[in-house]
């Protein structure tokens, strides 16, 4: 019999298998006709000179006659990379093309990996804008923080297409759309639960600001680092002013009863704990879960092993228990987020992706989720559930429209019904190159 530990190490074993089988994850495929070589003077010279001469006069027409309304570049240092920390540009390469893997058959985008052998913050934002004119929007991915905070604010402030750092913002909504239901699945109020948040980094704060932004009180919030939990007392907080002012303004106005300690003591009668931190096992312990309020809520999303397996928190008291991992139930993943939303975004040339934008997309995600029928193992949608990608892509765009940020203006049948064609198209296509052979199967 194959145990729980065992089933969680196989999904390693087969990508050391597959990736060299494959060679990666994407390729650059046709998306015009050739139907003989004559057509190569119409996409290439001398017919191409007529679009270029049309674009020189009016640079929006970009989006109409190329595809950079529906490209996003995946720009990466590999200083933060899952849960394996800075192994370099090269070793995070991996991840980045499965980022554009999701893209593409989740939400129907052309993303493009882009590893930079740099980790000067400066000279990222430098390279980043200078892409702009190449692409529909960026995702940032898997930079080490606080740089991570400073890249994304200056570029969001600098570029005219959407800047995103899913670590971040993708994360932070996709946890806000578990949050809310199973909140609601337990009986508590939004304004009322104790939330401890293990882990200071990119994603936490995120995730505090968004849900704060959604209601949860800022003085609810029990945020811990490395060096125990924050608090406005505790004897380093006037260096982060300087060193990390994201997590100094956490701090000042999160942990209203004063706790601290460690996660034991920030856990101690908490409704809900979300761990973004290190890989486990034993990073929360079960004796920790069991002094948690009745019917806690257990978000343990490190990756690649949570900081605590889900059955010893089920063991400890926890009614609800969620993790990164797509072998366990209730995974809380990025991938339910950037691509509806970046679809969205990229069908009315939006500038930005707000704050309100995200929250948009993560009460659309736990509506569905809520519409097919909550339980202790479902309070999310799953990739499999493909339809929530159009929905959460329609949300984003009116979102869009109402604050202004859109460059074009479509009805919400018309965002729908262009997002669901765009991303059943690309599941069709793997599925047609896959039965053909053009994709093969994979080694046994």
């Amino acid at each position: 019999m194959v145990s729980l530990e065992e089933r969680a190490a196989h999904p390693g074993i087969l990508a050391m298998k597959y990736h060299p089988f494959y060679k990666g994850k994407i390729q650059t495929v046709l998306k015009c006709p050739v139907r003989s070589y004559d057509d190569f003077a119409i996409w290439y010279t001398p017919g191409v000179a007529e679009p270029c001469k049309a674009i020189q006069k009016d640079a929006d027409l970009v989006f109409e006659y190329t595809n950079r309304a529906n490209t996003v570049a995946i720009i990466s240092d590999g200083t933060r990379v899952l849960g394996l920390g800075n192994i370099g540009p090269e070793a995070g390469l991996p991840v980045m093309e499965g980022k554009a893997l999701l893209f593409k058959y989740l939400g129907g985008v052309d993303a493009f990996p882009i590893m930079l052998a740099t980790k000067d913050a400066e000279k990222i934002i430098e390279v980043v804008k200078a892409m702009e004119p190449s692409f529909g929007g960026i995702n940032l991915e898997d930079i080490e923080k606080p740089k991570c905070f400073y890249i994304l604010e200056k570029l969001r402030h600098e570029m005219r297409i959407p800047v995103w750092h899913d670590d971040q913002q993708g994360t932070a909504t996709v946890t806000v759309a578990a949050f809310i239901n199973a909140v609601k699945f337990v009986g508590k109020r939004i304004n009322d639960v104790i939330v401890t948040l293990i882990g200071a980094g990119a994603a936490n704060i995120a995730i505090a600001r968004l849900l704060m932004a959604y209601g949860v009180p800022p003085g609810n919030f029990r945020l811990v680092d490395s060096k125990g939990v924050l608090h406005a007392e505790r004897d380093d907080v006037d260096k982060l002013q300087f060193q990390d002012r994201w997590k100094y303004e956490m701090a000042i106005k999160t942990n209203k009863d004063r706790v601290v300690g460690g996660i034991p003591e920030s856990l101690k009668g908490a409704d809900v704990c979300i761990a973004m931190s290190k890989p486990g096992p034993g990073v929360i312990h079960k004796e920790w879960v069991a002094a948690m309020a009745n019917d806690s809520i257990v978000f343990a999303c490190a990756n690649p092993i949570p900081e605590i397996w889900p059955w010893e928190a089920k063991e400890a008291g926890a009614k609800i228990i969620a993790t990164g991992r797509s072998d366990f139930p209730n995974q809380v993943n990025n991938s339910l987020g950037f691509p509806g939303i970046f679809r969205g975004a990229l069908d009315v040339r939006a500038y930005t992706i707000t704050d309100e934008m995200c929250l948009a997309a993560a009460t659309e995600l736990a509506k569905v989720a809520e519409e097919r029928g909550l339980n202790e193992d479902y309070i999310l949608p799953t990739m499999e559930d493909w339809e929530v990608y159009p929905r959460e892509a329609t949300v984003v765009a009116m979102k869009a429209m109402e604050q202004g940020v859109a460059r074009i203006k479509k009805s919400r049948d018309e965002i729908y019904d262009e997002a669901y064609r765009k991303i059943k198209v690309a599941r069709d296509q793997t599925k047609l190159l896959m039965e053909r052979g053009f994709i093969p199967s994979p080694p046994e």
